[in-house]
């Protein structure tokens, strides 16, 4: 449990001010920081409120109040509570969580309401921050709990709780913890990586995941396991885990991961395996930490970043082939036959495949935020860094004047590779650096989709050329044979 949670003191002055000018009776949202395990406290860096549905209705609302005055005197008390959109609130979460580096989090939710309807709707509350916690979890930490600010007027007062998300949630689930203001996002400290990654993973035939986002899940999760155990270097020096820097300026970080024995390769001679997924490119990450939190801290989060962001990505992708495909019918056989491209390739059986595909993953981009840090947002390659100003401000409520001239785009956009033959299976399962190189079109388009920010997909259905080992088996026993001859006369 969360004993003392620090606010950034100059955005929680702007979110008072703005929730005193708004007339509003209530409102909800969402509450942006970081918990400080080695510190054991946590940290608010901002509070967002949640938008708006579809149907122009807020997020929280104050119903079952008591109209006549005598009669509420006559009780002695207000029976009025809190409506909540729970899904509403917690798609808002889940879009949010998508745009936080590392080091910042859906830590939890607030509520702007009076003191009545607050102590009349704990459990409704708690129900919301539990739905937030799930549509934005953490992903590294088992913290089974989630602050819940509360900032009461007539008379104006901050309080805040720990939520507990246990399943049996009561009344007593919510506890005071004490709440400050201060100026901490002064003292967070920018760490960078460019991670570059190769992703090879067999299609097998008989396997429960089939579809390719299903296989992509499964492989962004086994390769996270493996970057968590990564070495890395700090500005070009090995890490010290337990080394504090000072203030100022960007530190870059590169990981090391451990020299293993391909297993894709090994399995590639199993006949089960049909195809294979080449999935690679560069993610751009970054991670903020607390200046007297260790360097482990920073390293865990930027990794942690990283296979969010892999993670989000293909979840983008899913959404759009939700979007654009009214059921599952919408793919059919003749076209499952045609050069396959875009985001309907997310919903095919790979294992019915026989044709090879393509398909380029949105590009992470970075909006400025508060005190020099960053959010991210993703594009894809049909659109522009225009296309995010309206979702920076729905979702975040912050509007900049010129925001195309403030955007970060470090991953640079790489055409997407469609390829019209089947590759052998030697071809799809050998690195691109061991292939023969050539200087045709078709090659320099190859190398011009590993570059950075290229995340390609290709499959290439299985089929070994065996004309070769037999020739190279037949000639080594007619030359056996006649070396045996010779020695014997």
């Amino acid at each position: 449990m969360v004993k003392a949670v620090v606010g950034e003191e100059s955005q929680l002055k702007l979110a008072e001010n703005r929730l005193s000018k708004s007339g509003l009776p209530s409102q909800i949202g969402l509450v942006i920081g970081n918990i400080g395990w080695k510190l054991d406290r946590g940290f608010i860096f901002d509070l967002i409120p949640t938008p708006a549905n579809d149907e122009g209705e807020a997020a929280c609302s104050i119903v079952g109040g008591v109209k006549d005055d005598r009669k509420k005197a006559s009780k002695g008390k207000d029976s009025s509570a809190l409506f909540i959109d729970k899904d509403w609130l917690a798609e808002h979460a889940r879009q949010v969580g998508r745009m936080l580096l590392g080091g910042m989090k859906v830590v939890g939710i607030y509520v702007w309401t009076n003191e009545s309807s607050f102590k009349n709707s704990t459990i409704t509350l708690c129900q919301a921050a539990k739905a937030v916690a799930e549509a934005a979890p953490l992903l590294e930490v088992d913290w089974d709990e989630r602050l819940l600010v509360h900032i009461g007027y007539s008379p104006l007062r901050w309080t805040c709780r720990n939520c507990s998300l246990a399943s049996n949630i009561t009344s007593g689930s919510l506890r005071l913890c004490d709440l400050k203001m201060g100026k901490i996002l002064g003292t967070r400290q920018a760490f960078r990586c460019t991670y570059d990654f190769d992703l090879r993973l067999p299609i097998c035939r008989g396997s429960s995941s089939k579809k390719l986002d299903d296989i992509l899940h499964h492989g962004i999760s086994i390769h996270g396991k493996e970057l968590k155990g990564a070495k890395a270097l700090i500005n070009g020096k090995l890490a010290n885990e337990d080394e504090q820097f000072d203030l100022g300026g960007v530190h870059d970080v590169e990981f090391l991961l451990p020299f293993t024995e391909d297993k894709y390769l090994e399995v590639c001679s199993q006949k089960e395996v049909i195809g294979l997924l080449v999935f690679s490119g560069s993610v751009c990450s970054y991670a903020y930490s607390n200046s007297k939190e260790p360097a482990s801290q920073a390293l865990a989060d930027i990794k942690e970043d990283i296979i969010k962001s892999l993670r989000s990505r293909l979840d983008i992708m899913c959404d759009d082939a939700d979007r654009k495909s009214d059921s599952k019918d919408d793919i059919t056989e003749e076209s499952s036959n045609q050069i396959l491209s875009g985001s309907s390739v997310l919903q095919l059986d790979l294992q019915l495949q026989r044709k090879d595909c393509s398909l380029s993953f949105p590009r992470r981009v970075f909006l400025p935020w508060l005190a020099d840090t960053f959010l991210c947002d993703y594009i894809q390659a049909s659109e522009s860094v225009e296309v995010l100003e309206d979702h920076f401000a729905e979702l975040m409520s912050i509007e900049f004047p010129n925001i195309s001239s403030k955007i970060l785009e470090p991953e640079a956009e790489a055409p997407a590779l469609v390829s019209t033959t089947t590759k052998s299976f030697h071809e799809v399962s050998t690195p691109y650096s061991l292939l023969p190189k050539s200087d045709d079109s078709l090659s320099k388009k190859n190398r011009g989709a590993t570059s950075l920010g290229s995340d390609q997909i290709s499959i290439g259905s299985a089929g070994f050329n065996f004309m070769m080992p037999v020739l190279v088996l037949a000639v080594s026993i007619v030359v056996g044979v006649v070396v045996f001859v010779v020695r014997s006369s």
